[in-house]
């Protein structure tokens, strides 16, 4: 393909991002105050990192936007759905995540940010306890309402596209039943027969953004769009879908570092990891129901990287244990600490310990920025279903598993993908080449 192919970021895009948060909140704070020249976005990989492209005389080094068409900051503008009513700038100080310096100089636009009634079912999150939510029905007229809202940001706003991202709560944990997510149609009509133990809330919000030509990204461990159904309907509409669960804190480090075990033909005896924080995540991951979708998410990652059936005496019996603990004076400041035992030559068992102090919504904020620029790019490029080149930026990246498809864990084979993809939008070749 060349870069002409590809339709220019022309005209406003609007992000409307589900959850008004600390991890919405600062991404959107982030973003007005660098706008202004008044903050730097750190982390974004679509404002800072360069990909080589060519070889040997050729070989140039380059920024994201000089070998695609990316949307800029100054063309972007925000909605938000959430449960509470407080506008964008209560909730950023609310939230607790940044100073009253990086907060007031975009006040007037944070206080203009009013989030919509959100479309919410509590028995999804039971440790949350909103009133700003639709009323509906059945699922069927959740989705006809948020496509509404959809409809009218865009009229309102003007803007000519519209990314939508989750970054609201864990919802319970909803695997994947035959009878309503294999096909389009079975999930359409559980939706309009409002069966609701089948059909999260989330995945009205997916449906709704499809349905308006919207990519979606799932920015939390939800089963949302890692089902048949709406991977049928990504391609019916030919809009991009992305997810799950971002990868910030302690899966970045996993995916990191287990690719040296393996590289060095070390063994793996065992991995402990806990986790500490007392954001409104960590008060719904203390739900036991809703924890356990977040356990699936971060338990997959090891396993796809140290596999037992290649290297059995390395990884036949790994035992793999990972916990949250909500702890509420930590707030946004989490804490990853994970013990890892490994073991040598003849059999010598020896020991990592990593302790990594974050701050949540300061590590996610860059992923929603690229991951809403690169699934805009990705649509205007013609690429639609599950964008397995996003899967960098996930803990539990999405993946056919109903034909034993496998997801690529491996942070630097994620980086390979994603380089490569930027590469083939711009016109030039893949490369496996590190550099």
């Amino acid at each position: 393909m060349k870069q002409s192919e590809v339709a220019p970021a022309t005209g406003k895009l609007g992000i409307m991002v589900v959850g008004c948060g600390a991890v919405s909140t600062t991404f959107i704070t982030g973003v007005l105050m660098a706008r202004k020249g008044l903050a730097k976005p750190i982390g974004a990989m679509t404002q800072y990192d360069k990909i080589r492209v060519g070889k040997n005389a050729e070989k140039k080094y380059l920024h994201y936007k000089d070998i695609v068409p990316l949307a800029e900051l100054k063309d972007i503008v925000f909605a938000t759905w959430d449960v509470y009513p407080q506008n964008a700038y209560q909730a950023t100080i609310y939230a607790e995540v940044l100073q009253p310096k990086d907060i007031e100089p975009v006040r007037d636009e944070l206080e203009a940010i009013r989030p919509l009634k959100a479309a919410f079912d509590k028995n999804y999150a039971k440790r949350i306890d909103g009133d700003n939510v639709k009323t509906c029905l059945t699922r069927w007229e959740m989705v006809e309402e948020l496509r509404q809202d959809i409809r009218n940001f865009k009229q309102q706003t003007r803007c000519s596209r519209v990314v939508v991202l989750w970054a609201a709560s864990t919802e319970i944990y909803v695997p994947y039943n035959k009878q309503y997510h294999k096909t389009l149609a079975q999930l359409e009509q559980a939706m309009k027969d409002d069966v609701r133990e089948q059909i999260a809330p989330s995945m009205c919000y997916a449906y709704a953004a499809l349905a308006e030509s919207c990519p979606f990204i799932m920015g939390a461990p939800n089963t949302t769009v890692d089902i048949p159904a709406m991977w049928e309907f990504a391609e019916k509409m030919r809009m991009p879908i992305a997810g799950k669960d971002f990868k910030t804190g302690q899966t970045l480090v996993k995916s990191g570092f287990a690719p040296i075990i393996k590289t060095r033909n070390l063994g793996l005896a065992g991995w402990f990891s806990t986790n500490i924080l007392g954001n409104r995540d960590g008060l719904v991951l203390d739900e036991p129901a809703n924890f356990h979708t977040k356990e699936v998410s971060k338990l997959s990652t090891l396993e796809t990287i140290c596999k037992a059936d290649e290297q059995p005496d390395l990884y036949g019996d790994i035992y793999h244990k990972v916990r949250i603990n909500y702890y509420p004076p930590r707030n946004d400041n989490k804490e990853g600490w994970d013990n890892i035992d490994i073991f040598g030559w003849m059999g010598y068992p020896m020991q990592i310990k990593i302790n990594f102090l974050c701050r949540d919504s300061i590590l996610a904020a860059p992923l929603l920025l690229d991951l809403a620029l690169l699934s805009d790019l990705a649509a205007r490029a013609g690429r639609y279903g599950t964008q397995r080149f996003l899967s960098f930026f996930m803990k539990s990246p999405m993946h056919d598993y109903t034909c034993g498809e496998e997801a690529v864990n491996n942070l630097f084979e994620q980086y390979t993908m994603l380089k490569n993809a930027i590469r083939e939008i711009g016109g030039y070749e893949a490369d496996e080449e590190i550099d």
